[in-house]
């Protein structure tokens, strides 16, 4: 039973984790600012501006880290298509370390997201997330069916 309520929070935060990229680049998604989730959550006042708060400390460093990923990242293509195999080897290193750093940064921003909740909110949180994630995902499988059908 542990095992499975563990499994499920590691997989709720690498979710969470893609959707703080997003909101971090400008184009996400603030659920601690919405109505249906701050009352369903039962989130207060405080919590929400605690959310902000963390949300909008980090956001200059994610930015920056993805600034620099992007660069390595060209940096990359460009190496690749000179054929310099010793070089492209070298800077898939530095990708990745410009990855993991993005990554790192994420995870200790939902680490302090995640102390600003309720375990019981927590919980809720991952369920809505999750059932928001379905209802995409079968909104864009139905898309794709009537696409393909024309």
């Amino acid at each position: 039973m542990f095992r499975t309520v563990r499994t499920g929070v590691v997989a709720f935060c690498l979710a969470l984790m893609v959707a703080a990229t997003v909101s971090a680049q400008g184009f996400g998604f603030k659920w601690w600012q919405s109505d249906r989730y701050r009352t369903e959550l039962g989130l207060t006042a405080d919590q929400s501006r605690r959310l902000e708060e963390i949300f909008q400390t980090t956001v200059p460093t994610l930015r920056a880290q993805k600034k620099a990923f992007d660069e390595a990242e060209a940096e990359f293509t460009r190496l690749v298509e000179r054929g310099n195999d010793a070089a492209v080897m070298e800077q898939v290193i530095k990708v990745e370390a410009a990855r993991g750093e993005i990554n790192k940064t994420r995870a200790l921003m939902l680490l302090r997201m995640r102390r600003a909740l309720t375990t019981d909110q927590w919980v809720k949180l991952g369920a809505m997330h999750e059932a928001d994630s379905k209802e995409r995902r079968q909104s864009q499988s139905q898309s794709q069916s009537r696409g393909q059908g024309k």
